[in-house]
């Protein structure tokens, strides 16, 4: 039992992909930038060189992936037990984590490997993963009606995903071709009131192969809109487009520090799932 690292795209994608899929729901974000890199290349989230790495277990099959696009951090999916002390000694001794200074994992197991990984950390983001059970209309519902963006949305979509990025404290950009995808599938709504945009949400693309996965993300209401229902109205027409793109199941992620939104999703008929945890080295 082993963990194999390198940047070779095309060499770990396919056991890789195997791994994750056998656990569509709690990898997914694993499997949206899996789909994102496949259909742009290793540089799709940024110019940095990427770094993979697959958990071999017994048999010689994988059991385990992660990834790293700079300058994001580590991302970890669901792992065997056994593998997390030897990815916190990897962390801690490997030359090509060198400079990862960041990771995301399930809760617990962000825990085993901050023990393991041998330099402080701390606790930058919480996250909880939600899946739709039954999808339920916003009560009150809100003014205004959803449509579908455009291309000429862009520089709008542009703005509003990088308030986004500034209020979440994400890293990096979001890349327009990747903004442009989106409206390709049909993945950003906006809300519309009083003869503009007030609100927007986006879902990714349905991973077709394992079980057609869909996550919705961003959700984004400007500060001088918010408290109208917006987000609940738009986070219920997106996850209704999800499903019309050929979603059986759909997701989301929201930050446990906000009581809010959480809030919202559990009306809409969002059920928890699981935590995730972001830990940066100090």
């Amino acid at each position: 039992m082993t963990w194999t690292f390198g940047s070779d795209l095309a060499a770990w994608l396919p056991a890789a992909r195997a791994a994750v899929a056998a656990r569509p729901v709690v990898n997914t974000l694993l499997l949206t930038v899996m789909e994102g890199l496949e259909r742009g290349g290793p540089n799709a989230y940024g110019p940095g060189t990427p770094l993979f790495g697959s958990w071999t277990g017994p048999g010689g099959r994988v059991t385990g992936a992660v990834l790293r696009t700079p300058p994001h951090p580590l991302l970890v999916g669901a792992l065997p037990r056994e593998a997390l002390p030897a990815l916190g000694a990897a962390l801690a001794a490997e030359p090509l984590f060198a400079g990862v200074d960041a990771l995301n994992a399930r809760r617990a197991d962000a825990e085993v490997l901050a023990s393991a990984w041998g330099r402080p950390t701390t606790v930058c983001e919480e996250n909880r993963l939600y899946r739709l059970g039954g999808l339920r209309t916003p009560d009150p519902a809100p003014a205004g009606r959803p449509r579908r963006a455009t291309g000429s949305d862009l520089p709008l979509l542009r703005d509003w995903t990088a308030a986004f990025h500034r209020e979440a404290g994400l890293r990096g950009a979001v890349p327009e071709a990747l903004l442009r995808d989106r409206l390709s599938y049909g993945g950003t709504l906006l809300w519309e009131d009083g003869g503009g945009p007030v609100s927007m949400a986006g879902f990714h693309r349905p991973v077709a192969r394992v079980a057609h996965v869909a996550r919705v993300g961003p959700v984004y209401t400007p500060p001088a809109h918010r408290g109208r229902g917006y987000g609940a109205g738009v986070t219920h027409a997106v996850s209704e487009a999800a499903y019309a793109a050929g979603a059986a199941e759909v997701l989301l992620f929201t930050d446990l520090a906000n009581p809010t939104s959480n809030g919202v999703y559990r009306r809409l008929g969002y059920v928890p799932v699981e935590d995730r945890t972001e830990l940066l080295a100090t």
